[in-house]
């Protein structure tokens, strides 16, 4: 018997201004003003698609003690931006990435449901952890931290949360006007929590909100961040969107539910997925080919060199050969604050292969940069798109993917307009919202039905 074909859950993330975004093409819009989350949003809810996510950036990134030309404009608040769009939006899923190691959970809980509220229960909150202390400078505990208490702290932390949420029941409010009674429990709200990391009681301010906690997402690749996905969250973003790969990764977190008593089907899978749609798959390819060009300056080259060499090389050409010294080896790093730090941990090994791969391709500094960083995830007609998002979800890749377009804010439109009929047509992804909340998007429980409990209305 073969396996019914599985829906795809699609989401659109607003890039900000990064090395993703090529923000000096004409057709790009400001990352700032409203009318870019506006219409990004209405795309994202014309197309159907299950949410909207926002990333979050608590700190310029710097490289030499200088702001980094492509990281230059901070993004609006989270909360402010995502509570505004409830009231222009009325199906789309509001995701937000708060930060679990420089908030409290009471403000971030109160946030949420708030936000919750708000848009109908439309509400979800990225969990994240921040491993450097050159974020936590911009913070009282700066850097306070060890990088193996992150995980600790976040998993208390959305305990924590979650205690608040569940603070409320959903039937306390009776707001009876003929007698007078407001509640049928003076003591709703109440908590109280003592743990390693926080020490706090008293009564929780908003009531159960319609999805009685936010969806929550976790970002984690490590085997910490994994069990954490696995054991808390309701769906996890992966940055593993090949074949393989991909198969790799959903393959291990979804075996890692059982221990915690839950099912596959109770977290979702979703790796971030960049496009570029052409006429033609020969088009779209030339096309991809102008847009890494664009996204990789020459300016842009070096400084990507550096988090590898850990050495000034604004004295090198980028359209010159590789450097011909070692990188430098330590603790002290010239690109400190940037995540692709972590990702090279053996710099001397790297350097090597890049400069085997250069002179056997004949490659410049920039040339190396454009061919070894990210490609495009998906590059063809829309036909081809389609049918290979298709395939990978079908085959256990992952569960549907988070768009992440170049262009803001109408990068998403073709997308919208072209690949998403043919999703439809072949009957893998909706035409029209079933439910009104996130969780009905993404096929999700309701806390209370887990606990067999009554949903509150």
């Amino acid at each position: 018997m073969s396996k019914p074909l599985k829906q795809i859950h699609l989401a659109a993330h607003f890039p900000g201004v990064n090395n993703t975004t090529v923000w000096s093409d004409p057709a790009a819009g400001s990352h700032i003003e409203f009318s870019s989350f506006t219409h990004f949003a209405k795309t994202a809810e014309r197309a159907k698609f299950d949410f909207l996510f926002l990333a979050e950036g608590l700190r310029l990134r710097e490289q030499g003690g200088k702001i980094y030309d492509l990281d230059v404009v901070g993004r609006p608040d989270t909360f402010t931006v995502l509570a505004a769009l409830a009231a222009v939006t009325d199906h789309l899923g509001l995701t937000g990435t708060i930060n679990s190691t420089f908030n409290e959970p009471y403000e971030v809980a109160r946030q949420f449901a708030s936000l919750d509220h708000l848009s109908g229960g439309r509400a979800a909150w990225n969990v994240v952890t921040s491993w450097d202390a050159f974020t936590g400078e911009n913070f009282r505990r700066g850097g306070f931290l060890p990088q193996d208490e992150r995980y600790s702290r976040a998993k208390e932390f959305l305990a924590t949360a979650n205690e608040l949420f569940d603070s409320w029941h959903g039937d306390e409010i009776l707001a009876d006007q003929a007698t007078g009674a407001f509640l049928s429990d003076a003591r709703a709200g109440s908590f109280v929590h003592q743990g390693p990391q926080f020490d706090i009681h008293g009564q929780f301010n908003v009531p159960r909100s319609p999805q009685g906690r936010p969806v929550i997402f976790q970002a984690g690749e490590s085997d910490e961040g994994r069990e954490f996905a696995a054991s808390s969250a309701d769906a996890i973003f992966s940055r593993y969107a090949t074949l393989d790969a991909g198969q790799a990764f959903y393959t291990d977190v979804k075996s890692r539910l059982a221990k915690y008593g839950r099912r596959p089907e109770d977290l979702l899978i979703l790796p971030a997925a960049s496009f570029v749609l052409g006429d033609t798959d020969a088009e779209a390819e030339e096309i991809a080919h102008q847009v890494r060009r664009q996204q990789v300056s020459g300016a842009t080259a070096l400084k990507h060199l550096e988090f590898v060499w850990n050495r000034d090389l604004s004295s090198y050409d980028p359209e010159g050969p590789l450097p011909d010294v070692d990188p430098l080896v330590g603790e002290e790093h010239i690109s400190r604050g940037r995540a692709q730090v972590r990702m090279y941990r053996d710099p001397v090994a790297i350097a090597r292969e890049w400069r085997e791969l250069a002179e056997a391709n004949k490659w410049s500094i920039r040339d190396l940069v454009i061919n070894t960083g990210n490609r495009q995830t998906f590059v063809g007609s829309p036909a081809t798109v389609a049918r290979t998002i298709n395939d990978f979800v079908q085959a256990d890749v992952s569960d549907g993917f988070i768009l992440v377009p170049h262009i803001t804010p109408g990068g998403l439109d073709t997308f919208a307009d072209t690949v998403v009929p043919l999703l439809q047509e072949q009957g893998v992804f909706r035409t029209e919202y079933e439910g009104t909340t996130l969780r009905d998007h993404l096929g999700l429980a309701h806390p209370d039905e887990r606990r067999g409990e009554r949903v509150a209305s």
